[in-house]
């Protein structure tokens, strides 16, 4: 009925104008309608009127006048409840609405395993020091930040596959080398013979390290499938600590493949040893890509020469 139909309207204003939930939650606060109305700077009587109009909307009583102030009835404690979860979601929408205005927000960076384990960690204070903002960096395979740079959950994106989208840029970063290493002593320079003297740790199939180190021990006619494999895993990580964890007194050495930039320290450290083939050298490209349409933006350009401009050793 046309009643109905009023309160459901006003009930909407009212949910839209937070004026009157604040006098409300000011009032429980205070206890006191007159205390209330001192704090708002309005009189009385208008403290009154706006608590009466929620009542009226939700065709309950919910604040019980007393000598001693004011209680809440079982509908007021429940109403009570609610406005301070609406509260706190407006308190919080306005804390996001200033970051806008004041520039504050947290830059969302998307890498894979050797590059975010290995290259940014080192640089990160110095990225948050340029944007004056947080980073936050995602690290995954290659494909998993492909998908969240496409979905914009990312902003920019550092991996070892060319993004090749529609509306977005991928720019070559360096040529990333691969050696073989152990946790103990092996020759610098190996021959293909060489590579069927040890045990290994290799990567799944599906990976583009794997693919790469296939494809180059392709060429060099050498049939990796003959190598005495004792372990896959999944990322550069693994592939290195599962290296540290081999027992170092063992007859034949295991070895696995990775980039030279994940393991300098503990080669310094003589905690591993690293290798090149006689004939050839492993590298792939990593790549920065990010959405066409921001490079206008000026942090933007900030994060990717920086990025540019860090030194690879």
């Amino acid at each position: 009925n046309e009643t109905d139909l009023n309160k459901k309207i006003k009930g909407i204003f009212m949910l839209k104008d937070f004026t009157k939930l604040e006098t409300f939650l000011i009032v429980v606060k205070e206890k006191s309608f007159s205390k209330a109305s001192a704090k708002l700077g309005i009189s009385q009587p208008a403290v009154t009127q706006q608590i009466k109009y929620i009542e009226d909307y939700l065709d309950s009583k919910i604040i019980e006048r007393r000598k001693n102030g004011i209680k809440l009835t079982k509908e007021g404690e429940d109403f009570y409840k609610i406005v301070i979860r609406l509260s706190k979601s407006i308190q919080q929408a306005e804390k996001d609405i200033l970051k806008i205005i004041n520039k504050e927000f947290t830059f969302k960076l998307g890498s894979t395993f050797t590059i975010g384990h290995y290259i940014l960690p080192q640089n990160l204070d110095k990225l948050k020091s340029i944007i004056k903002n947080d980073v936050f960096i995602t690290i995954d395979k290659p494909d998993r930040i492909k998908n969240l740079l496409i979905d914009r959950q990312i902003d920019l994106a550092i991996t070892d596959i060319h993004i090749d989208e529609y509306g977005i840029i991928s720019r070559e970063w360096f040529d990333d080398e691969l050696v073989i290493f152990s946790n103990q002593p092996i020759p610098p320079i190996l021959s293909k013979d060489d590579l069927f003297r040890f045990n290994w740790i290799c990567r799944e199939e599906e990976s583009p390290t794997r693919q790469l180190v296939s494809e180059a021990f392709d060429e060099m006619n050498i049939d990796c499938s003959s190598f005495n494999i004792k372990g896959i895993v999944d990322n550069s990580t693994l592939a290195k600590e599962s290296i540290l964890q081999q027992n170092k007194n063992q007859v034949i050495p295991t070895v696995s493949m990775i980039s030279r930039t994940a393991i300098q320290k503990d080669i310094k450290q003589k905690r591993l040893f690293e290798a090149r083939l006689q004939d050839k050298m492993i590298s792939r490209k990593l790549y920065v890509s990010y959405h066409k349409n921001r490079i206008k933006e000026v942090f933007m350009n900030k994060i990717i020469n920086f990025i540019f401009n860090i030194k690879i050793d």
